[in-house]
């Protein structure tokens, strides 16, 4: 999934798709570990896209503040 298209989710939705890739990642850390994992790509795939999901939190969170500080 693209940063826009995370951009475009409400806040609750990008909270639940944040746990879902925490899950896959650990999902997909523990089967590259065990050596069960065939497409160790996928590995990298989903930690960029959670990498992405979190900076648009945080992007949100920053954007909150600024909008109370004024």
């Amino acid at each position: 999934m693209k940063a826009g298209e995370m951009r475009d989710l409400e806040d609750s939705e990008l909270t639940k798709r944040v746990a879902e890739l925490r899950k896959e990642v650990f999902g997909l850390r523990f089967s590259n570990a065990t050596g069960e994992l065939d497409d160790s790509a996928g590995l990298g795939r989903a930690r960029r896209d959670l990498a992405r999901a979190l900076t648009v939190a945080r992007e949100r969170e920053l954007a909150a503040a600024a909008r109370q500080g004024d």
